[in-house]
């Protein structure tokens, strides 16, 4: 009798699981998801996803499905069912409707190694409130006066250092530039002494771990990672404490010279929270900067018409202002380096330094006919709009003049008007989440390009090329040789 009464009194809760088992069942077939495959059970496509390739191609992940399913499938990646989007429009969608239908949704392993209040995982109005400290500090004034002087300071300090024949690492150089005015910049710390250099080989630890697997064991890149970003918050804590103690003793007034001092003095933040910022920020204003200088290295050497118009362009400011008796750039001699935006907005294009976007959907959406299921991962692949032929004709062309033709013509080299559109062009994001520091990133490469072209000639020393990883990186460091160039 007590099995009986069980059964009986268990027969409602199965009779609901069955129903809503049945409901979602029959939602599910009323769906019209894109088609696509999933692949293995828990791990999905993501090994194949992930498999290493050409940074100036979109991959054979991205190529096969493309071709089977067209520009918009569904996949299994990251552990979660997902909708892929190679199509321009759907991107735009995505990244149009943040906060509102979509929301950004990246794996744990990367919250957990930047940070629960990084920038990058935040949503809502913790992100909007951490977005607006970052606006504030990179303000258009603060861009043509104190940066700029700043950028053009760091890219002499590395460019001084290159000795007649030598053969160095441009990926290295790229990365000692964009740290070294990242660390002045955010914590007013100077190049070349111990504490910088400690604080930089700890950084180098962190980032093969945000890169790695994320696999929490002894000896792992992703542990050492855990390991060297505790250091890390430790260095920056004890800059912000000592901050603090100087100006209650009133031996320093807190400056807007740096991140920290502007923090400090116009936010309400916590300790937790600065940590985050200022780790996310070094980040992101490092790792990316620095990429989109080797890229720009690596494509020029390639190409030796851009470079002699970059040479064109470049010594007509530098002549120009010799004749005034100046000798540091000002706003005025960036605006003029038209070419040189060119050029930047190819190497973006072509090297696709962020690949791709973690999103999620907050409800029910449908696009073109194609059903989107609340929860799901979506994926905008930004680098498969940036090499669409439709989009940009042979997009595995270093070519800078489609910009100049597109923005003085209104028409392309291949007659198509609306190919360079920045509704396609997309390397900074869009939407309530575009990249705060675009602008600092495009001032950086053309200060960077100005005086390498004139000062320098340079060539490959040994075959080396970008891969994306995803993350993109040179497997050789980008090996190069360097001659001086006599700029009279």
């Amino acid at each position: 009798m007590p099995d009986s009464k069980l059964i009986v009194c268990s027969l409602p809760s199965i009779l609901a699981l069955l129903l809503i088992f049945i409901l979602v069942k029959r939602k599910k077939s009323r769906l019209n998801l894109p088609p696509g495959n999933t692949g293995w059970p828990f791990l999905g496509e993501t090994i194949g996803y992930l498999k290493p390739y050409s940074a100036t191609s979109i991959g054979n992940f991205m190529e096969q499905h493309i071709s089977r399913y067209g520009k918009i499938f569904k996949s299994n990646l990251f552990g979660e069912p997902t909708i892929v989007s190679a199509d321009a429009g759907l991107n735009r969608f995505i990244l149009q409707n943040e906060g509102r239908l979509f929301e950004c949704s990246y794996p744990r392993s990367i919250g957990g190694i930047l940070g629960k209040w990084s920038m990058l995982v935040l949503v809502g109005d913790m992100h909007r409130d951490m977005r607006s400290i970052s606006l504030n500090f990179l303000s258009h004034a603060r861009l043509r006066t104190h940066l700029l002087r700043e950028v053009e300071k760091h890219t002499l300090l590395v460019l001084s250092s290159w000795k007649e024949n030598s053969v160095f690492s441009a990926q290295d150089e790229a990365k000692k530039f964009t740290f070294n005015l990242m660390a002045k910049h955010i914590m007013s710390m100077d190049p070349g002494v111990p504490e910088t250099e400690q604080l930089k080989k700890e950084y180098v630890t962190f980032m093969k771990g945000v890169v790695s697997a994320p696999l929490n064991f002894p000896g792992t890149a992703y542990r050492r990672a855990l390991q060297s970003r505790s250091t890390i918050l430790k260095f920056i804590e004890h800059k912000m404490e000592d901050r603090i103690e100087k100006m209650r003793e009133g031996r320093e007034t807190l400056d807007d010279d740096d991140l920290l001092g502007w923090v400090l003095k116009h936010s309400n933040l916590s300790t937790e929270q600065i940590l985050d910022l200022i780790l996310s920020l070094l980040f992101a204003g490092h790792e990316t900067s620095s990429v989109a200088i080797a890229l720009a290295i690596y494509f020029l050497q390639g190409c030796p018409n851009a470079i002699q118009q970059l040479r064109e362009e470049h010594q007509e400011i530098a002549s120009a202002k010799k004749q005034l008796g100046e000798i540091e750039l000002n706003w005025e001699d960036y605006k003029k380096m038209e070419f040189t935006q060119c050029v930047i907005s190819e190497t973006l294009r072509l090297g696709n330094v962020v690949r791709f976007l973690h999103r999620k959907a907050l409800k029910d959406v449908r696009y073109r006919g194609y059903d989107i299921p609340c929860g799901w991962k979506v994926l905008p692949v930004i680098s498969a709009v940036h090499l669409d032929p439709s989009l940009f004709p042979q997009p595995q062309q270093f070519d800078p003049w489609r910009w100049q033709k597109n923005a003085t013509q209104g028409s392309s080299s291949s007659g198509c008007p609306s190919m360079t559109s920045s509704n396609n062009f997309l390397p900074f994001g869009g939407g309530p989440r575009l990249c705060t520091g675009s602008e600092l990133a495009k001032l950086e490469m053309a200060v960077f390009i100005h005086h390498l072209v004139l000062n320098y000639h340079w060539e490959l020393a040994d075959m080396d090329q970008a891969f994306a990883f995803p993350f993109v990186d040179f497997p050789k460091g980008l090996p190069i040789r360097v001659r001086h160039y006599a700029f009279i």
